[in-house]
């Protein structure tokens, strides 16, 4: 079995102290041997496994998350666990680093396992209320995806799905619209996963006719119409790709893409807020200032994406 370990949990092996990038190393060798020796988490398709900082000489306490595929493993968390946590000894300029390379905003070596728990429960609070409320919605979401068909993702768009993305697509696999509805504020639909790649390669086609134009012009003056960087996640709606939210994997936020390459506007939401203030909308309508969920015939529709002559079959949802 093929053990593979992700760089950035390297990274963090290395902080925590000189014998951790070994004990990390032995496990992945029991793991090869040994696949199913994690026990399920609390995270989607995470099994994770203590190591005994006690086998070795500057070794904390450690808990580790594993993805188990038929034909490999990858070594996804890896956090210290007891008095000796997180290693204080790691120089201010680490850290920022970690920021300028895309880390998680909030800087924390273990934020990635936080992340993949808040998502998992935004996402728990949305489908219950789908599930008790707009049941042609709830009927309407893919099942999750499975780790190969995430990989496959992975591999075409060149970059590495971040832990909180690849959360949710284990939980669903995108949404096919609720009587033509997507479930998110304005009706947006989470993008199933072929639109995903396909509206990549779409973007980065546009960049690279872009890149022709720029050919001799000053820095300042060249035109970038899509980041490498970029995945696309979220749709206008379920039948219109036109444009929608992608997810920065540098900068861990939410932006908007555009199939004209209009500006990308400003939105300062990461995957995790944004589910999290779906689901508080859902859950309080009352106290939300912007988009008002509603119902028509069992499915959620958005009152800002209803016309006219939908406005007198729509039920306000006043929780």
């Amino acid at each position: 079995m093929k053990v593979e370990i992700q760089p950035d949990v390297r990274d963090i092996a290395a902080r925590l102290g000189a014998d951790v990038p070994y004990a990390l190393k032995a496990l992945a060798g029991q793991l090869a041997d040994d696949p199913d020796m994690g026990r399920p988490s609390e995270l989607p398709g995470i099994l994770t496994v203590a190591v005994d900082g006690d086998m070795f000489d500057d070794c904390p306490d450690l808990s580790v998350g594993y993805i188990r595929e038929p034909d490999r493993i990858e070594i996804r968390f890896l956090k210290a666990v007891g008095p000796s946590a997180i290693s204080t000894d790691a120089p201010d300029r680490d850290r920022d680093r970690d920021r300028e390379q895309g880390g998680d905003p909030s800087g924390d070596l273990v934020s990635a396992a936080t992340a993949v728990r808040e998502v998992a429960d935004a996402w728990g609070r949305i489908t219950g209320w789908l599930k008790d409320n707009a049941p042609a919605s709830y009927a309407a979401l893919r099942a999750g995806a499975s780790a190969a068909e995430i990989a496959a993702v992975e591999s075409d768009l060149g970059i590495r799905i971040p832990a909180e993305l690849h959360c949710l697509w284990l939980l669903t696999s995108g949404d096919e619209g609720g009587n033509g509805w997507g479930c998110l504020p304005g009706n947006r639909a989470l993008m199933t996963l072929d639109a995903v790649m396909a509206t990549y390669r779409l973007k980065t086609d546009a960049q690279a006719e872009a890149d022709l134009s720029n050919t001799g012009r000053p820095q300042e003056e060249r035109i970038t119409v899509w980041e490498a960087s970029r995945i696309p996640v979220i749709a206008l709606g379920p039948a219109d790709s036109t444009s929608g939210l992608y997810l920065d994997t540098e900068s861990g936020y939410l932006g908007r893409w555009s199939r004209y390459n209009e500006g990308p506007g400003e939105v300062r939401d990461t995957l995790v807020t944004y589910l999290e203030e779906t689901a508080d909308i859902l859950e309080a309508p009352a106290l939300a200032p912007g988009d008002r969920p509603g119902l028509i015939d069992g499915a959620l529709v958005w009152l800002s994406s209803i016309n006219p002559a939908q406005k007198e079959r729509w039920q306000s949802w006043n929780g």
